[in-house]
């Protein structure tokens, strides 16, 4: 079966275009309702990001909500993990999430979470939709559900980060840069670090609807560059609108991406004795973290890009630690989804055990030089892997030596490959993917 609304992560888009409008809204809002109902009275926990665009679809989803029999509450603007915290604390029996994510303003979505606070299963999904195919019909009006709001949401996910380390660790003496992104952690993450004893200086924490992750936070980190420089903090934290992602910069302006991120907690897993296995990243994490792990006897296991694979393939393996180079990092011994606070928590945990700067936690990383180059499939439908493009591959593995690899995805969400060359030689990785890349569209266009 395929869906017809949700992709990889849940329903995207341009607002008032496609499914982002108020009309689609009070009815998927009612559909999720009739299918989280099926078991009885239901309760439902509704989040958000600061886009504008989000109090319309709040009010459109929670009155489909109602009409269905569902009882709703709303948090306000929160993080996607915290959400994912509060479902489970609240006893609700599902949560959604109104947030794009890392994208501009004018883009707003809508993310499920299970009462166990993980992504709901393709199942519901599907069932969702076929509840979409059905008149909308409101049930009688002494069933219809109640809508409240908790005030104390806020509260509770600080105090759930902060015990996500030691109780007697504390960050005092440490000066940081926390990137909000002009996004749902605002009124979150600096006070977390400042609770913990951090000396914080905020940026990209006054969000006004519309400036949400534009020119900051984890996908466009050099204002956070700027800042750390400036006022000579030890480190700065850049979190993406809905606050799932998280890029860190050192004392010296340089950044840490999530592959990175991801080497440093699974070291101090190890050290501490409780890894529990393999680290689960992606078919674009860099060689050279694979590398380092495995010179700590860790090994890497690949999934698919995007955080609902790497979270499958962690429930598959038993990992307890899994993440992407884009932010995404995921541990599971402390919380069921990407989160960009908890994941800088076990990375100043590791500063702090080790006596150690963030700089010199990296230093056993030496990333391989990536290109990547999109190839349009120009109408040609769905990218199938031919025996003319394999032997393209092929060869060039064989100019590689052993020394690099290759990879070709397609995109997600556009009609694009994506050729990826990666290895040590930066020139030869470059001219490698031109290469292949000319040669992948010749093929396509035959």
């Amino acid at each position: 079966m395929t869906k017809k609304y949700f992709g990889t992560d849940g329903i995207r888009g341009e607002v008032g275009k496609g499914a982002i409008t108020p009309e689609f809204m009070l009815k998927l809002g009612w559909a999720a309702g009739k299918v989280f109902a099926e078991q009885g009275r239901c309760k439902i926990v509704i989040g958000k990001d600061t886009r504008k665009s989000g109090y319309m679809f709040e009010s459109a989803l929670e009155a489909g909500l109602v009409a269905a029999g569902a009882d709703v509450q709303l948090i306000g603007p929160m993080p996607t993990p915290g959400i994912a915290y509060l479902i489970r604390t609240l006893r609700a029996n599902a949560g959604i999430v109104i947030s794009a994510s890392h994208n501009p303003h004018y883009d707003n979505g809508i993310k499920f979470f299970s009462s166990e606070g993980k992504k709901l299963p393709d199942e519901i999904e599907y069932a969702i939709e076929q509840k979409l195919a059905e008149p909308l019909v409101v049930v009688d009006s002494s069933k219809l559900g109640k809508a409240s709001r908790i005030d104390d949401a806020a509260v509770r996910y600080i105090e759930f980060c902060k015990s996500s380390i030691p109780p007697m660790m504390e960050l005092s003496g440490m000066t940081m840069v926390v990137d909000c992104a002009h996004g749902a952690t605002y009124h979150i993450a600096p006070f977390v670090f400042e609770e913990l004893g951090a000396t914080v200086i905020k940026i990209g924490a006054e969000p006004n609807g519309i400036n949400i992750n534009h020119n900051c936070g984890a996908t466009q980190p050099k204002a956070l560059q700027e800042a750390v420089l400036l006022h000579q903090a030890d480190f700065g934290v850049a979190l993406d609108g809905d606050g799932d992602r998280l890029i860190m910069v050192d004392h010296l302006g340089e950044v840490l991406d999530g592959d990175e991120i991801m080497y440093i907690i699974a070291k101090t897993r190890l050290d501490k004795g409780y890894l529990g296995g393999s680290v689960v990243g992606t078919q674009m994490t860099n060689l050279g973290v694979e590398h380092a792990l495995n010179r700590l006897d860790i090994n890497l296991l690949r999934s698919a890009v995007g955080d609902r694979h790497v979270i499958q393939l962690m429930n598959e393996s038993g990992a307890i630690l899994g993440g992407e180079g884009s932010g995404h990092i995921i541990c599971a011994d402390r919380t069921t989804t990407g989160d960009g606070i908890i994941a800088a928590l076990q990375v100043l945990e590791a500063m702090l055990r080790q006596s150690a700067s963030l700089h010199e936690l990296k230093k056993d990383i030496q990333k391989y030089p990536q290109c990547m180059i999109n190839v349009s499939l120009n109408g040609s439908g769905r990218f199938i892997l031919t025996d003319d493009i394999k032997k393209a591959v092929e060869l060039i593995e064989a100019k590689l030596a052993g020394a690099g690899r290759v990879l070709l995805r397609p995109s997600g969400t556009e009609p694009l490959v994506r050729v990826m060359v990666e290895g040590e030689d930066l020139d030869l990785v470059e001219s490698l993917a031109l290469e292949l890349s000319k040669t992948v569209e010749q093929l396509l266009q035959h």
